[in-house]
């Protein structure tokens, strides 16, 4: 292959191979799930949506599995408050998950496994970390992670054990060995609720009652799915420490083995040059955006970005992304395209989308590519450059729709009332009436119906 991905473990490009030639294994960390996804999140899903599509579209095979944290401090909370099971409350927030993020057409991936599906393999894990002496319980119960102990830890960070400190997710505890231990299996608590508590004895393990820590959940869940070592390990950046390290740390420390060979982080989605986020309360649930913005425009906001960068979010933002992406589809609803069998990555347009794209999933400059496709289309009326435009759209998950379904989208008045003003503007122009034909025309306008005058007739689309 010629692609080449950022691989933060390295801080470098680097020559993309599989482990495994032509099959490629990815594990993305995914929600925690106790409220409805918000757009930080969706920028996360369609980050890896787009890696796994152009991943496909190059010949490989992907297992992707992006795992669901079912049980956390924060979900169980939920559950109290709402006086609900904690399973119930899970089930209703993957099922709105999966509603919103099919609504932007992120496909689902291969696997989708739940952390307390992997209770028993997480127990195993934290076993084997304390057969090595990486891994001790304290008085209070809780089983630790033993920092120190593992030989290069900050390496994905790039930071000294010194300079680190407990991830905010990790109470520091008076009986821990060492402050920046981590913990790998929370004893229960009086005070949580039963659906909030396994029993390790029952399991085959000595660690009392309790539950897993986070970490340790991606490190069993990625091991039991893809193997000890996969090609790639992703997620948002935030995600980079304290919880990546520590998977490593985890699963490194009872394999002894390289976890992944490439580690993909997304950039933050910002509001105000702050950072998207539920405990900032500056976050825009995904359903919030698209009672406003038509599905395919978030996604064309979304994926314009490279996915390392930040991402601005915005109402000016998201209406110049449906004002770029009409243009595309006003070239697509001038000449309809044909419909291609396959990509032939060796002409012109095609080859520079490649290029874009093998340089670490190059959206911006690909979409750039779409815009220049789009003038050739108007240009030369060429049907199978059409078919080529809305091919390379689909490597992007855009421009599979409709064009006139698009463009006249969010209309205020409904299409026949449209088209009877349409013919009698015709007609006012055929008995010379331009007054009345300009007349109708502007109240058109002011209802945001824009008229495209052609020798075929009139066309008529959203001004938005």
């Amino acid at each position: 292959m010629s692609l080449r991905i950022y691989n933060t473990l390295s801080r470098a490009l680097e020559p993309f191979a599989p482990i495994e030639p032509g099959h490629v294994r990815m594990y993305v960390c995914g929600m925690t799930i106790y409220d409805l996804c918000h757009i930080g999140h969706a920028r996360m899903m369609m980050a890896f949506d787009v890696v796994q599509r152009w991943l496909k579209a190059s010949g490989m095979r992907v297992t992707y599995v992006r795992n669901i944290t079912d049980i956390d401090d924060k979900i169980i909370k939920r559950a109290v408050e709402r006086g609900v099971p904690i399973r119930a409350l899970t089930d209703e927030m993957i099922a709105a998950m999966h509603q919103d993020i099919s609504a932007l057409a992120i496909e689902p991936p291969s696997l989708e496994p739940r952390a307390t599906d992997y209770v028993p393999a997480m127990l195993g894990l934290i076993k084997v970390l304390e057969g090595k002496g990486l891994a001790y319980q304290a008085s209070n119960g809780d089983v630790n992670f033993s920092v120190r102990k593992f030989p290069g830890y900050g390496k994905l960070s790039g930071k000294s054990l010194d300079e680190l400190r407990a991830g905010e997710r990790v109470a520091v505890q008076d009986d821990k060995e060492d402050p920046l231990d981590f913990v790998l299996w929370k004893a229960a608590k009086d005070t949580e609720p039963e659906d909030a508590k396994w029993d390790s004895t029952a399991l085959g393990y000595s660690f009392g009652k309790g539950r897993p820590g986070w970490h340790i959940e991606c490190s069993a869940m990625s091991c039991q799915t893809l193997g000890e070592t996969f090609d790639i390990h992703g997620g948002g950046a935030d995600l980079q420490f304290p919880h990546h390290e520590n998977e490593i740390a985890q699963s490194e420390g009872a394999n002894g083995k390289p976890l992944a060979n490439f580690w993909v982080h997304n950039g933050f989605v910002r509001v105000d040059n702050e950072k998207m986020s539920k405990s900032l309360g500056n976050f825009f649930t995904i359903r919030d955006v698209l009672r406003q913005y038509d599905a395919e425009t978030v996604r064309f906001f979304l994926i314009r970005t490279h996915y390392r960068s930040a991402l601005n979010y915005s109402d000016a933002h998201l209406n110049d992304a449906r004002t770029a992406l009409k243009r595309i589809y006003t070239a697509l609803d001038f000449v309809p395209p044909q419909k291609l069998e396959s990509i032939d990555w060796n002409e012109p347009f095609a080859a520079r989308f490649k290029a874009a794209m093998d340089e670490d999933f190059g959206t911006p400059e690909a979409v750039a590519v779409l815009f220049e496709l789009a003038t050739e289309v108007n240009r030369t009326r060429s049907a199978q450059s059409a078919g080529l435009l809305r091919a390379l759209g689909a490597c992007l998950g855009v421009l599979q729709g409709d064009p006139k379904s698009f463009l006249q989208a969010g209309s205020v008045l409904d299409e026949p009332t449209i088209l009877e003003l349409i013919a009698q503007r015709s007609s006012a122009k055929a008995a010379k009436d331009f007054a009345l034909a300009d007349g109708i025309r502007k109240s058109l306008l002011e209802h945001g119906i824009v008229l495209k005058d052609a020798v075929t007739g009139t066309s008529w689309e959203v001004l938005k």
